[in-house]
């Protein structure tokens, strides 16, 4: 009897703690604290609460269910390029002790040169949880890296490559048909959906491999602890390098007239040398601009180090000649450093992103380099942005429909990937999300609750619409590679595009 009178204490204390203390959270937040037990008493059975009282978890699930609806007007054909790969994934501290290194201090690199680079650029990211692909420039050491790899008896071979991931995704939605241009080597069109449809021109006699270096959340590795699960991508790919399947891509649209384009693998370029991204980026952004007149494009960023090169990209006027953009919070961050843009001061991003931080990133790009003025020539109308614990969809009005769905989708699909399951969960979940939030860092601002039931928060600011929910974070991953690129692939499945931008379309 003192036991159950203990706890009942206890939990008392503590809702009189967490009440006080937050005092302000809206009632339909308090309420899931002050609910009646499951049998009517007023004892305490704590094991019967924990099974039957809803949790945050469950009504967001619930929420999202009743929320993610197909589009009015659905895509039917798909382009996706340029790159593509076989990903190795192995257990990144395994292979590190089995190719003899110690851990030592982390430090980032642009480019890998040796495997001393590789073991303070892993522990770099390892002790921060974040995600992050380097080019390893010496081929020879890379091979023999490969091969260790290789013989690890747990190493796994997936579909790499944004594209390739992408366009599995896409796959996966028997009604639509996928075109995927980029460098398709016997191993990976072994491993693609069947659905996937492949020109010629990609197919080549071998493949190119990434090296995916995993950790879970609390692995420890010398004196470095992973905050969080994720992983470390590695190659010495010269065909992605070189974009060499875009004018493979352009070349193929007119042929399959596709309903959308969906382009990466700019990042792939950084490790090859400024000499040859500069040209090739030109091209790039010919061959773009070529595209954006006969279909909407998404161009889906990734990992990048170099501030000239994303200043390139922001110079040559990429992010203006497509329609959609994803990218995360590290992606985030440096673009707005290379520009000088909101927030470009902050080294790093400390714990989960600031929303009002993330909120005046998203509306200044749009307002600088897509068409948030009706009188601009850019065509840039929607950022999808993703970091662990929420999603944020921007969209200036008018040219995107079904987005609550769309950003829904995306963190649904998160959750059940990064666990291996179908359908949620909630005993294998968690909600990360912050319960408040300021739709900006600076004044005026407006406070923003999350409601479990509505998870989908939504606010305004100028003519962008932006979309907010949590992510339910997967307690024990089994695989993050590819997250980013579902998470977009699944938010432009259930978006619908009102009106393209593009005065030649």
């Amino acid at each position: 009897m003192w036991k159950t009178a203990t706890v009942i204490a206890v939990f008392a204390l503590t809702l009189g703690y967490f009440y006080h203390t937050h005092s302000n959270l809206p009632n339909h937040v308090l309420s899931y604290f002050s609910l009646p037990f499951p049998n009517g008493s007023t004892t305490l059975n704590v094991e019967e609460a924990k099974l039957n009282e809803p949790s945050f978890e469950h009504a967001i699930a619930t929420a999202w269910d009743a929320i993610i609806s197909a589009p009015a007007h659905q895509w039917k054909r798909i382009a996706v390029g340029v790159n593509a790969c076989v990903d190795v994934v192995v257990s990144g501290v395994d292979l590190l002790e089995a190719l003899a290194l110690d851990p030592g201090r982390g430090c980032d690199h642009e480019v890998l040169q040796s495997k001393k680079d590789l073991m303070e650029a892993f522990i770099h990211f390892m002790e921060r949880g974040a995600a992050a692909e380097r080019f390893f420039t010496d081929k020879d050491i890379f091979l023999g890296i490969a091969q260790a790899a290789a013989e690890d008896p747990s190493a796994q071979l997936y579909v790499g490559g944004n594209a390739a991931l992408m366009g599995q995704k896409f796959a996966s939605y028997p009604e639509l048909m996928v075109l995927l241009c980029g460098p398709v080597g016997p191993k990976l069109h072994e491993l693609l959906d069947d659905q996937i449809v492949v020109p010629p021109e990609s197919l080549q006699e071998t493949d190119e491999f990434h090296l995916i270096l995993e950790y879970g959340a609390g692995e420890q590795w010398g004196m470095t602890q992973a905050p969080q699960a994720n992983r470390f991508i590695f190659s010495h790919d010269v065909s992605n390098g070189k974009m060499s399947a875009m004018e493979t891509l352009t070349a193929s649209v007119e042929e399959f007239q596709p309903d959308l384009v969906v382009l990466s693998g700019l990042h792939m370029m950084e490790g090859m040398g400024k000499e040859l991204w500069e040209q090739r980026l030109k091209e790039a952004v010919v061959a773009i601009s070529d595209l954006r007149n006969q279909v909407p494009i998404h161009l889906e960023l990734a990992s990048m180090t170099d501030k000239d090169y994303m200043s390139s990209i922001l110079q040559e006027q990429v992010l203006p000649t497509v329609n959609s953009i994803g990218l995360n919070e590290q992606e985030l961050l440096f673009l707005s450093q290379a520009a000088r843009g909101p927030h470009w001061e902050l080294q790093a991003w400390v714990g989960s992103p600031d929303v009002g931080r993330v909120s005046d990133i998203l509306l200044w790009i749009l307002e600088q380099h897509g068409r948030s003025d009706p009188s601009s020539e850019a065509d840039l109308t929607r950022i999808h942005f993703h970091t662990l614990s929420y999603h944020i969809l921007a969209t200036v009005d008018g040219y995107w429909g079904n987005q609550m769905a769309a950003v829904a989708a995306g963190a649904r699909v998160a959750s059940c990937q990064a666990c291996g399951i179908q359908t949620i969960d909630v005993r294998k979940v968690t909600l990360r999300a912050p319960l408040e939030f300021y739709s900006s860092h600076s004044e005026p601002r407006e406070q923003l609750h999350l409601n479990p039931n509505q998870p989908v928060t939504i606010w305004h600011r100028a003519n962008v619409t932006f979309y907010l929910t949590p992510v339910l974070v997967c307690k024990q991953p089994l695989r993050t590679v590819g997250l980013g690129d579902a998470i977009s692939a699944e938010g432009l499945f259930y978006s619908e595009m009102m009106h393209m931008s593009t005065q030649a379309f």
